[in-house]
């Protein structure tokens, strides 16, 4: 039997195999030579110190014992070609897993995407951060993975309690992500890796008697008797099922719009809004390590910070070490900012959106609009944005202490934002209250993070679609909409996610409800 250490050891000594053998030969009082293997169980930086150290959960294997490899692989899928079917709609990871889950349940998926491929995203990708197009089904949030695909692919979540976080994880690994996600305490597969495994994803479900049809956009539902039929996709064919999983993301706005214009129970729902703030990754090195220099053994730093202003909580959000800033419109007439790192977060930048929870009372000069009064508001920062910066995917920026000074910058730097910057009060963007908070908070940062707050950070306007501005209520036991019998909210646009994994459970409890459903 392995026996299971707990250690913490210096970067080079848990990144060298043979230091590693070396410490725990001391560690356990053996000859090096006794140790037949050591498998690294579960990895974490501990940077509290001035000394950074590594905390290892390891698995020693001794020359008596058999080293055992873990081992992933699929779940049983069945071919559902001719069962039942259920139309999912969307396939980012709720959509996919929601999809691999029927399968697994022996019930077909038929999965409609209104974007492309990961392939053909590419195009239009391209095309928004040279030509400033954006094309409102085929961009950094609409396509197969959804707003996930090209995100840093952060896999870390703190909703232990919605699902079981591991079995996604696994599946992740079976699909090509590496097993150092079943390691690391804030696992994150690159947005470089992404596109590969999404695509293989689509494969399994097709092999298996699942259909996956792209570029096909929900317009309707067909509901008789308030129970689901079906749907209408592009312009009035009909798709015919009697359950569908609503699985669309959290900017899919248009859903929101036909579900409020077909009196389709819907609410408002409080989210957060703010900037996305980019410093040099050498910088965020050297506040979070206490160094100079990381050296080549510790990743880039990231950090975590939440401070009460005004009573309100400002706070770090989907930061991304060595990572990028993106263009994130999903219509012509809007500017949005989100963040991403490749595998290796290997970027010369570190970004993180940094933004401030609203309440739904921050959304009445909107009210008339109901329950898509929070959604008018996105809207509206995100078109006067587009405005102020000169009417192109360009965004207005401005440097971290000349905005809390309300100075507009002289010059902005060169920053990983593609598209460009056009230097902006950012006070003109924001409403007062919030401005206001976010003037205090940056200085509040550079109490608790020395050097944080500094003009070499660089603020890009807005971060704004953190989460859905609209919750699609649904039964507590059941998951189907208190009103629609069939319909499965689920999901980021739902209201009842924030990220890749807690999406991808949502996705696997709805398919699971809907499948107890048909029984």
């Amino acid at each position: 039997m392995p026996q299971e250490l707990q250690l913490q050891v210096l970067p080079e000594v848990a990144a060298k195999a043979d230091l590693l053998t070396q410490y725990v030969a001391n560690h356990v009082k053996c000859s090096p030579k006794d140790i037949k293997h050591i498998t690294i169980l579960k990895r974490s930086i501990d940077a509290r110190q001035r000394t950074v150290k590594i905390n290892l959960k390891v698995a020693v294997f001794y020359a008596d014992d058999d080293v055992v490899h873990r081992k992933i692989d699929f779940p049983e899928y069945k071919n559902v070609r001719d069962a039942e079917r259920v139309i999912v709609v969307g396939a980012g990871p709720a959509g996919y897993f929601a999809a691999l889950q029927l399968i697994e349940l022996g019930v077909k998926p038929i999965v409609l995407e209104r974007g492309k491929d990961v392939r053909g995203r590419r195009r239009d990708l391209k095309a928004i951060n040279r030509d400033h197009i954006v094309n409102p089904d085929s961009n950094y949030c609409f396509g197969e993975g959804g707003a996930g695909t090209y995100s840093d692919g952060k896999l870390y979540t703190r909703s232990k309690k919605r699902g079981d976080v591991n079995r996604i994880l696994e599946l992740l690994v079976a699909f090509g992500a590496t097993q150092d996600i079943l390691v690391e305490a804030h696992p994150h597969i690159g947005t470089n890796k992404l596109p590969k495994i999404m695509q293989d994803m689509r494969e399994k479900i097709i092999e298996f008697g699942g259909e996956v049809l792209f570029e096909t956009r929900v317009e309707d539902f067909v509901i008789k008797s308030s129970a689901i039929q079906g749907v209408v996709v592009n312009g009035g064919d009909i798709i015919e099922a009697k359950k569908v999983i609503l699985a669309t993301g959290h900017s899919a706005r248009d859903i929101y719009e036909l579900l409020d214009r077909k009196q389709i129970l819907i609410e408002a729902k409080p989210f957060a809004l703010g900037v996305r703030a980019e410093h040099p990754q050498s910088l965020i090195d050297k506040i979070q390590y206490s160094c100079d220099y990381r050296g080549e053994f510790l990743p880039p730093a990231p950090y975590s910070i939440v401070k009460q202003v005004n009573g309100r909580g400002m706070y770090s959000f989907c930061m991304c070490p060595g990572g990028v800033i993106a263009p994130c419109a999903t219509a012509p007439g809007e500017v949005v900012t989100n963040g991403w790192s490749p595998s290796k977060r290997d970027q010369p930048t570190a970004n993180s959106g940094i933004v401030v929870e609203l309440r739904l009372e921050d959304f009445k000069p909107f009210e008339k609009f109901g329950a898509l009064a929070g959604m008018e508001f996105q809207k509206a920062i995100e078109q006067r944005a587009f405005l102020l910066a000169g009417e192109t995917q360009a965004v207005p920026a401005q440097r971290m202490v000349d905005f809390s000074q309300s100075k507009v910058s002289e010059s902005i730097p060169k920053t990983s934002y593609v598209p460009g910057t056009t230097s902006v009060e950012l006070g003109e963007v924001f409403p007062g209250f919030l401005t206001q908070i976010m003037r205090e908070g940056f200085q509040e940062f550079g109490k608790s993070m020395k050097g944080y707050f500094t003009n070499e950070a660089i603020l890009h306007a807005p971060e704004s679609r953190t989460s859905s501005p609209v919750r699609i209520p649904r039964e507590d036991l059941t998951l189907e909409h208190p009103q629609i019998k069939g319909l499965y909210p689920c999901g980021e646009g739902a209201g009842y996610a924030g990220g890749i994994i807690s999406a991808a459970i949502d996705g696997e409890k709805c398919a699971i409800m809907c499948v107890e459903s048909l029984l």
